[in-house]
Order: C-alpha cells, then sequence, then structure tokens
C-alpha cells in the first residue's frame, strides 16, 4: 500500500550511520538508500546499537525526532515479539497471557502501521490547550475552549463544525484513546474507579468518568467516521484508519509492549 513517505531530518540520518555504521565512505549514499528503501531501512533501524543508544541517552530529543525515536522502539517491539508466543492482557487486578503474538507481529509487520503509530506517539510528546472563536449566528460568537488530550472537549468541539472540518478531529480523538489504553492503561483504570472498592468514581464538573471498555468503543468509532470521511476515499489514509478501526487491540498491544518495557520510568515525562 502506498503510504506517507517517511521523512527522517539530517539529524536523525546522522545519528542513525554514526551508530550503525560509523566507518562507512559514501554518507551521502546511504542517507539516499535510507530514505528510499523502506526494507533496509526496516533492517537498520532494528540494529541493537540503535536501540541501545536511543534508551542510554539522556537528553535523546536532541538527538534525533521523537517519531525516530519511537519508530526505533515499535522495530524493537516486533522483533520481540517475535521470540513470544503470547503477549500480556491485564485486568483491574491480574494480568492474563494470551496467544496472540503471532497476530500483533503481523500487524506490526506492514510498514504503514509503524510509521503511523511512530508518528501518532510523536504528536503527544506536545499536548495543546487551545481557545478559539467560534460564529454561531449573525454578529454572535461563541468561545471554545478545549485540549487536545481530552477527548470530551473534542468530541464537543466536533460537534461544533462542519462536517468538512472534523476529519482532523475524528483522527485526533481516535487516536487520544488508543495512546491512553496504550501507554497509559493503569491511568484510565484508576481514573474510572477506585482501585479498593472497584466503585466508579464520581464525575467531574458535571462531566462522567470514562471507562477503559469506553475509550476503546470510541477509538473504534472515530476510527471509523475517519476512514468513512470524503476526504480520505480512495486515499492510504482511508484504509490505514479502516485497519485501525477493525484492529484496535492489535495497535494497542505494541504499545502496552513500549510503556511496560521501555518507558516504564520515562513516559511521565515524556508526553508532557
Amino acid at each position: 500500500m502506498a503510504f506517507l513517505r517517511r521523512n527522517f531530518t539530517d539529524k536523525d540520518l546522522d545519528f542513525i550511520i554514526e551508530t550503525a555504521a560509523p566507518d562507512v565512505s559514501d554518507k551521502a549514499r546511504l542517507k539516499q538508500i535510507l530514505k528510499e528503501d523502506s526494507d533496509f531501512r526496516a533492517q537498520f533501524l532494528s540494529d541493537d546499537r540503535i536501540f541501545n543508544r536511543v534508551m542510554d541517552e539522556k537528553e535523546v530529543f536532541l538527538k534525533i525526532s521523537p517519531s525516530l525515536f519511537f519508530e526505533i522502539l515499535l522495530r524493537r517491539t516486533l522483533k520481540e515479539l517475535k521470540g513470544k508466543g503470547y503477549t500480556w492482557e491485564k485486568t483491574s487486578n491480574m494480568q492474563i497471557p494470551i496467544f496472540d503474538s503471532s497476530e500483533i507481529v503481523a500487524f506490526l509487520e506492514k510498514e504503514e502501521h509503524i510509521v503511523y503509530l511512530a508518528e501518532m506517539l510523536a504528536s503527544f510528546t506536545r499536548i495543546e490547550n487551545y481557545t478559539i472563536y467560534l460564529r454561531v449566528g449573525k454578529g454572535i460568537w461563541r468561545k471554545v475552549s478545549f485540549n487536545d488530550l481530552d477527548i470530551q472537549s473534542l468530541m464537543a468541539f466536533c460537534d461544533m463544525v462542519d462536517e468538512e472540518h472534523r476529519l482532523a478531529l475524528y483522527k485526533r480523538i481516535a487516536d487520544v484513546c488508543l495512546f491512553i489504553l496504550g501507554i497509559f492503561p493503569d491511568w484510565a483504570e484508576r481514573n474510572y474507579r477506585y482501585p479498593l472498592t472497584k466503585e466508579v468514581r464520581p464525575g467531574i464538573f458535571g462531566r462522567p468518568r470514562i471507562s477503559p471498555e469506553e475509550y476503546e468503543r470510541e477509538g473504534r468509532k472515530f476510527y471509523k467516521l475517519a476512514a468513512t470521511h470524503k476526504f480520505v476515499k480512495d486515499t492510504a489514509w482511508e484504509e490505514i484508519f479502516w485497519d485501525l478501526h477493525e484492529n484496535f487491540q492489535k495497535a494497542k498491544k505494541p504499545l502496552n509492549f513500549i510503556s511496560d518495557n521501555y518507558l516504564r520510568y520515562t513516559r511521565h515525562r515524556i508526553f508532557m
């Protein structure tokens, strides 16, 4: 499937080459191959030396782009899952082995899935608050504030704009749901119910709490809305959104693996 082309920064390419091929004589040619050959690039980015370096670098985002950082972690996850027969499914009080690793591997082996997830994770390294004014009548304007990590405010904003402007909102809402269940599933559970009694926490400012199950339902729903939007018809985006709608759990599992194994102590610092 033709998909958005992976765009490396010069810093990204320099980092990759000086880490995995420091003695190469024609660096310009190697950079060109990395840009153009996806199979070669995938093999290169799976090199243990690259993974070890990004994990050891204290200020890694000064050396490479966030999207490259997450692509390296996703490719490492793919490599690790190929050697496992199961993944872990967490409930509110236990972990259950699920023998689905071959399905997760098949999902991640599609280049467009890794690229999409890497770019999605990178988008959450900076959370923005917005205040805009919408015209709701002649001479009447309404002030609207929303946070691009808050699906309730995003959904309310979505209802206020015309359909032609909703695609980016559909995508963001779905991405937020996948991100929260993938990287912060423990927060999603604790924020919904009390850990000991398992009772649902009261709402905040009149808004009900969102359960992990609701995050998944909304994520799947909004990926479907994005897939059926007229602006993506017959494009690569249409297929990727359908994939994420139909395989939401398969997209979530690699993010769970990354959160548990690579970002356990740094995720709150990385995603601000």
